[in-house]
């Protein structure tokens, strides 16, 4: 499946992109985070979440959308 890896904020910073397309095989958030790990091994020191369908994900979660989210830590107020 053909899925686009949206970055926000400070993981758009490390990663020298906003978005990207990538074909992804693979069933779970937890998969996912590690193609990630390998590509941009930055992220592996970083806290983010995982959004898709608007909603944030565990590791455990299945991959069903086209398009997700990199979402930093963030303070509301």
């Amino acid at each position: 499946m053909m899925i686009t890896i949206k970055y926000f904020g400070l993981l758009a910073e490390v990663t020298g992109c906003r978005s990207e397309k990538m074909n992804f095989s693979c069933t779970t958030i937890s998969d996912l985070k590690e193609i990630l790990f390998q590509k941009h091994k930055v992220l592996k020191n970083k806290k983010f979440k995982i959004a898709q369908h608007n909603e944030l994900n565990t590791d455990k979660t299945k991959v069903t959308s086209s398009e997700i989210a990199l979402l930093p830590p963030f303070a509301g107020g």
